[in-house]
């Protein structure tokens, strides 16, 4: 394999996604905290995200099935916005060991978009 930068980018968004869907597993709590009340089957929810991170990472693996995963993780990306607004409602809370402010809570909205784009670099 060649290790350019564009391949090293790509392990960085396997190990990301596999990594983040484990979590959701380990630590399901955590993501259940966040979800607006509206959300019907937050555990449910939570855990199918979770599978869903990270099949798509494995699929970002490979060559044949890059494409697809890369425009099902934008569209993963992008049903997660509501989550993100509810966060900035909620803050300031603690999210673990970690303090959400007002401010890293809309952060963490705006690097919503740079990850869609980021998964949108192994689309062409």
């Amino acid at each position: 394999m060649n290790l350019n930068a564009h391949s090293i980018s790509l392990w960085l968004m396997i190990m990301l996604y596999v990594t983040a869907g484990c979590n959701h597993f380990i630590r399901p709590r955590i993501y259940i905290k966040i979800m607006p009340d509206y959300f019907p089957l937050k555990w449910w929810l939570n855990y199918a995200a979770g599978l869903f991170e990270i099949g798509l990472g494995i699929a970002l693996y490979f060559d044949a099935t890059r494409y697809w995963a890369a425009w099902l993780i934008m569209a993963m990306l992008t049903s997660f916005f509501p989550v993100h607004i509810h966060m900035q409602q909620l803050a300031p809370f603690k999210w673990g060991k970690i303090t959400i402010t007002k401010k890293i809570a809309f952060i963490r909205t705006l690097l919503q978009f740079a990850l869609i784009y980021w998964a949108y670099t192994f689309t062409r």
